[in-house]
């Protein structure tokens, strides 16, 4: 993991020192290609790189297997061997499913992230998993494949746009609920700093999202102990709400905040945090400028039943059972084996839905 301004400028450099052949297959998605392909290349070309380039949507319709089978055979007739590493140049979508190429093709070739957002860079290519989609749930068809390295780079997000700013910030924010309740008390009292990308506010999220996350993952790497379904944190409801969306109409960060008021709001109905807790983290998406049409259509009109259907595949299901990331208090979070009825969960979410409505 290096975190620095021109991260890339030494690329060539962190190749030798790991022994590998100056060969990439160097994945953008479209955006990413738009902005950041001809500096990159220029850059890959002044260190003496050869790359194959690979360009995807930049939407979660890129990762499938239809798609997943194209590039697969566009690396072959490329020529492709082991030899080349799989850089990753992009935000979630593009380490997805690049690192699922990655995993999968020849049984397996180094893979590097180059994260452009600020989800990217707080999450998803950080933990080392890798998936595609399928017709039924996100994320369902993977790979646990961590990264040979990942360059963290903040100068990208001078590019991103304002929505996705924020939409990395949820998942900021998931990280100091579930473990850091000081790092929510820097988030609340710096948000507009933050948001507005200025340092050191912006350098602190970063660096202290990505030390949440390794930590947890070095503790719990194939999620076998409960301990890594933390980070999942509002994401059983998050997922749902995409789906919903059908993958196009919601970031997936704008997803996620509107899960973690739905599980806030399971905590609270079960005991675990009291109301000036639950409200406290309400207050706190409420300061979220996701546009009132967007809130209204995709959280606040959805019938908490059909949140709950479209659950169904939600891969912390355990013997047909639902499990929900809940709170212990604010900064301390579990995997819950405890039955939850129906009926509770949907009146968690009906309270979350009215608390955000106020």
């Amino acid at each position: 993991m290096i975190i620095a301004s021109s991260a890339l400028d030494h690329i060539g450099d962190e190749f030798d020192k790991r022994h590998l052949p100056k060969r990439v297959v160097l994945f953008f998605d479209t955006n990413t290609a738009r902005l950041f392909g001809n500096g990159l290349k220029t850059t890959l070309k002044k260190a003496e790189f050869n790359y194959h380039l690979v360009t995807v949507a930049a939407n979660e319709t890129a990762k499938s297997f239809r798609n997943a089978e194209r590039v697969y055979g566009n690396l072959i007739a490329a020529g492709i061997d082991r030899s080349y590493t799989v850089l990753a140049v992009g935000g979630g979508v593009v380490g997805d499913f690049a690192g699922f190429i990655a995993a999968s093709y020849l049984r397996g070739l180094p893979l590097i992230h180059v994260p452009t957002t600020l989800l990217a860079m707080v999450d998803s290519s950080i933990g080392g998993k890798v998936a595609i989609n399928h017709a039924q749930g996100k994320n369902l068809i993977g790979f646990f494949y961590p990264p040979m390295l990942t360059l963290i780079d903040k100068a990208f997000l001078n590019a991103l746009p304002t929505r996705d700013v924020y939409s990395g910030l949820a998942e900021a924010l998931k990280y100091a609920l579930i473990s850091d309740e000081p790092f929510l008390r820097y988030i609340e009292r710096h948000f507009e700093r933050i948001a507005a990308l200025q340092s050191p506010h912006i350098d602190t999220v970063i660096k202290k999202s990505v030390r949440a996350k390794q930590r947890i993952v070095k503790l719990d790497f194939k999620e076998t102990m409960g301990l890594r379904a933390t980070l999942n944190f509002g994401h059983t409801f998050g997922h749902a709400l995409e789906k919903i969306a059908r993958y196009k109409y919601l970031r997936h960060g704008e997803a996620v905040l509107f899960g973690m008021c739905c599980a806030a709001s399971l905590a609270h109905a079960v005991g675990n945090i009291d109301e000036a807790a639950f409200h406290r983290i309400i207050d706190l998406a409420k300061r979220f400028p996701i546009k009132p049409s967007t809130t209204k259509k995709y959280f606040l009109d959805v019938p908490p039943k059909a949140m709950l259907e479209n659950m169904s595949s939600d891969k912390k299901k355990s013997g047909g059972r639902l499990r929900f990331v809940l709170l212990r208090q604010l900064g301390k979070a579990y995997l819950s084996d405890d039955a939850i009825e129906a009926a509770v969960i949907v009146s968690a979410i009906r309270a979350a839905q009215q608390a955000m409505a106020l």
